[in-house]
């Protein structure tokens, strides 16, 4: 490890190699800094990888932050910015969303994805008090190297999911819910306790972490093929 280095930008120790080292890029976690901290993390980030994202960005500061960034993009929904993509995967990973309560969350995921160079195909408002909603054009799901499935209440959807498809799914349950949810620890015991097999479940909300492992999974089914 000596070899690896660190880029020091005062309001943080930038991990510049981590990309080249795990496969998954260091992240800015926007929440608690100021937007100039994280503008200056991003521009280090950039500025070394040629690509930098941060994630849980003060909704009332990401526009003007993206502005001020190279190739910035906000994306509100996600409460998310990048500078630049990787270079594209040629994969395919499903996103799917049981409501449009669950948005957040499914957009942080899907944001990533792309700015992690891969293809997402979105499916909102799926989930299982209408289930019949999820099967209206599903080949392209099943076609994906990897179906990310968020929801928050009970949970379900991704045990649905996962005794549909061959791929991988990842499942993110959110917060979401009514008293009893308890904030998404519903949902997370319901995903952890899914009979169907062949299930990975994140913490709650956390739809960075699913995009992360869902990179990690496919780079790992595709060696050599994917350049990031």
């Amino acid at each position: 490890m000596s070899d690896q280095t660190f880029v020091d930008v005062d309001v943080a120790r930038i991990d510049d190699a981590r990309l080249g080292r795990t496969g998954v890029p260091e992240v800015v976690y926007g929440a608690g800094k100021t937007a100039d901290q994280t503008r200056l993390a991003l521009r280090a980030l950039y500025e070394r990888n040629g690509f930098a994202l941060a994630t849980r960005v003060d909704p009332d500061e990401g526009a003007a932050l993206a502005r001020s960034l190279p190739e910035g993009v906000w994306n509100a929904p996600a409460r998310a910015v990048r500078c630049g993509t990787l270079p594209a995967s040629g994969r395919y990973i499903a996103v799917l969303c049981a409501g449009t309560s669950d948005l957040p969350v499914t957009e942080e995921a899907a944001f990533t994805l792309e700015a992690f160079g891969h293809t997402v195909v979105r499916r909102r408002d799926v989930g299982v008090a209408g289930i019949h909603r999820l099967f209206s054009d599903f080949a392209e799901v099943e076609a994906c190297d990897v179906v990310i499935v968020v929801a928050g209440m009970e949970g379900a959807l991704p045990s649905v999911v996962a005794g549909l498809v061959a791929a991988p799914v990842i499942a993110v349950p959110t917060s979401v819910g009514y008293g009893a949810a308890f904030e998404g620890l519903a949902a997370l015991l319901g995903m952890l306790n899914a009979c169907a097999p062949g299930i990975a479940v994140v913490n709650i909300d956390n739809g960075f972490g699913a995009a992360a492992m869902a990179h990690k999974i496919v780079r790992a089914r595709h060696a050599g093929a994917v350049t990031a």
